[in-house]
Order: structure tokens, then sequence, then C-alpha cells
């Protein structure tokens, strides 16, 4: 299963936990002709996996879960303030 690092956690939770969010607001990861699509959601699809870490909340549509199940998600923020996400393979 797709684990996230300590910053993707706190990122996700900062990009997630909005005044007008709900409750089960998560990020969601969905496969996308160039990679991966990443978009803010208030609730999962219909079929989604649902990763919890850390008060964090990711959802995966069915073909991001299978090929990222064994791997980390990293994030950080850019010289400009803008979020990169990265993958890396887990040991």
């Amino acid at each position: 299963m797709l684990t996230l690092t300590e910053n993707a956690c706190t990122i996700v939770k900062q990009m997630t936990d909005t005044p007008d969010a709900a409750e089960s607001a998560g990020l969601r990861i969905s496969e996308a002709e160039a990679g991966f699509a990443v978009t803010a959601t208030n609730q999962p699809q219909a079929g989604d996996q649902v990763v919890e870490q850390d008060g964090a909340t990711v959802y995966l549509d069915n073909n991001a879960a299978e090929k990222l199940d064994t791997m980390i998600l990293d994030a950080g923020v850019d010289d400009a303030g803008a979020v990169q996400f990265g993958l890396l393979a887990q040991a």
C-alpha cells in the first residue's frame, strides 16, 4: 500500500484542512495520460482506495492504487511556493 513521508502528510493536511472542506476531504491521485493527476477533493469516488496516515487522507483510483502499491509519496514546496510531489520506491 502507498505510504506517505512526514512532509507529504503535512502538505496533504494543509491542502485539505480548510474551513469549507468536508470532514472527509483528502487528496485524490488518479491515473492520467502523462502519469498521475493530483487534486484536492471533499470525498472519494466509488471504488477509490483510501490511505490514511498521520491525519492525512489520500484517495487512489483503481489504476493508481495498483501502480503505487509499493511506493512512498513525498512532497515539498519549491522556491516559487508551488507544491511538488514525488514518488520513491519502498525499501
